[in-house]
């Protein structure tokens, strides 16, 4: 089963952003989860790898404020705010800003910019450039090797089958490992591990995600199964992962 494609959370409480979301996004391209509760929209954050959140700031002033709080403890996830730009609007709008969401779009006019926002903004799109280029460090020298990196950093950290990848990259599973054990020690399932480690150590840095959170939304089977991976490879704790930057886990890796 191939991955599924990036989720966008929405805290929406009236049908005009579902109305929005529903018209702006191709499903083939992203789920939508939309929330009418701020406990609701909450809860997702833990359950689920977000990509971006958006926020209804029209609705009523103390939801909208629980929603747009959230966006400190989720400093991986792009924010966006959609507002009519009312007067009454101003201190949600505010709010947003000092949030740090990336931009409050104005409903009806600005709808055609909330794709280009994602593209730019979202989780797995920056996660893939800041990885873009794989490290020397890590071998990856066949052309087949590299798409496969660039296809794994594409999917931000998501559970994925070998064969899933190499149905992707138009070849058979026994082919994509082979190109791997055939050119040094780097294996398929080793790159498979670093970047869901990779991804790991990003979310770790939320306020918001505990270990336990990270192994949810990461889809491992368990917290020890993350555990196991953790110490396995990197020689520490998931709770460490939030000390580590991309360049630390990449060179732990390397030399384990």
């Amino acid at each position: 089963m191939p991955p599924a494609p990036p989720l966008i959370l929405a805290f929406a409480p009236r049908e005009r952003t579902r109305a929005l979301l529903r018209g702006s996004l191709p499903r083939r391209r992203r789920r939508i989860l939309a929330a009418r509760t701020p406990g609701e929209f909450e809860a997702a954050f833990g359950v689920r790898l977000v990509d971006a959140a958006l926020v209804d700031l029209g609705g009523a002033a103390e939801q909208v404020a629980a929603a747009v709080s959230l966006a400190p403890h989720y400093p991986s996830v792009a924010f966006i705010g959609v507002s009519s730009w009312r007067s009454v609007d101003g201190p949600a709008i505010g709010s947003a800003i000092a949030s740090d969401f990336v931009d409050v779009l104005a409903e009806g006019t600005d709808d055609r910019m909330l794709r280009s926002l994602l593209d730019r903004h979202g989780f797995a799109a920056r996660f893939a450039r800041v990885l873009a280029d794989p490290p020397a460090s890590l071998g990856l020298v066949t052309p087949l090797q590299r798409s496969t990196w660039s296809l794994l950093v594409g999917l931000a950290g998501q559970t994925v089958r070998t064969s899933a990848l190499a149905s992707a990259l138009g070849v058979t599973r026994e082919h994509l490992s082979r190109s791997f054990a055939a050119t040094g020690p780097m294996r398929l399932k080793g790159l498979v591990d670093l970047v869901r480690l990779l991804a790991a150590s990003v979310l770790a840095k939320n306020p918001g995600h505990g270990p336990k959170e990270i192994a949810e939304v990461l889809g491992f089977s368990s917290l020890p199964r993350l555990g196991e991976l953790t110490k396995r490879v990197l020689g520490t704790s998931p709770a460490s992962l939030s000390r580590l930057r991309a360049e630390d886990v990449i060179g732990r890796f390397v030399r384990k």
